[in-house]
């Protein structure tokens, strides 16, 4: 067995998915493998345990809220969760992922393996703050996966939390010390459950987040 595919084998061990879903991630790992030399998309050291490190990182966000079909994923990279979350959605008769990305050549590739793995996805290769508002009252669920501090998070999702959209946010071994700054700024109702991918981590569920009067 190659080193890949017992790589494969072990992440859809920790996030099962059916047959076709699986079929669709493999064409996007390849696609990703295929471009990640020209365009750099996730960091070099982690293709080699792709599947564990990114494929099934991101599928765990999606079996948090199973039933959710409306998705905003922000500063989406080389696709991590958005994509992978897009390709679960592709079994959802009404499931649909937005993509937020301000770099152009991600982007372009964002919009290649959406069309090549058939995922409902939209890319908008544009800079968070310029179209956030553009989703207030239109999502389920908001992510961000190693994009920015708590509290700048908390102040771009500020109207999607008002809304009743709910964030998942994975977060590494330093959550408490955001938690405890951002708690400086906001009021958040919040809860974590661990990793499935790393014991060192959480995903940070959000389900309401309000700034406080005298921040």
């Amino acid at each position: 067995m190659t080193v890949e595919n017992a790589g494969r084998q072990r992440a859809l061990r920790l996030t099962p998915v059916s047959r076709e879903t699986e079929e669709r991630l493999e064409l996007l790992v390849s696609e990703l493998v295929r471009w990640q030399a020209a365009k750099n998309l996730v960091s070099s050291s982690t293709l080699r345990d792709v599947w564990t490190r990114h494929i099934a990182d991101s599928l765990q966000l999606h079996s948090l809220a199973p039933e959710a079909a409306n998705w905003l994923d922000l500063g989406s990279g080389g696709g991590f969760p958005g994509l992978v979350i897009g390709i679960c959605l592709a079994e959802k008769a009404n499931g649909h992922i937005d993509l937020v990305e301000s770099n152009s050549r991600k982007c372009a590739f964002l919009r290649h393996a959406a069309r090549i793995t058939g995922a409902p996805v939209t890319v908008h290769c544009a800079r968070i703050e310029d179209v956030i508002a553009d989703f207030v009252g239109t999502v389920d669920v908001v992510t961000a996966r190693a994009l920015a501090p708590l509290p700048l998070l908390l102040g771009w999702c500020e109207q999607l939390l008002r809304t009743g959209t709910m964030g998942l946010f994975p977060k590494g071994q330093h959550l408490d010390a955001e938690l405890t700054e951002a708690s400086k700024y906001w009021m958040i109702q919040a809860s974590t459950v661990s990793s499935v991918t790393d014991d060192a981590a959480r995903i940070l569920l959000v389900r309401a987040a309000e700034k406080r009067a005298d921040s």
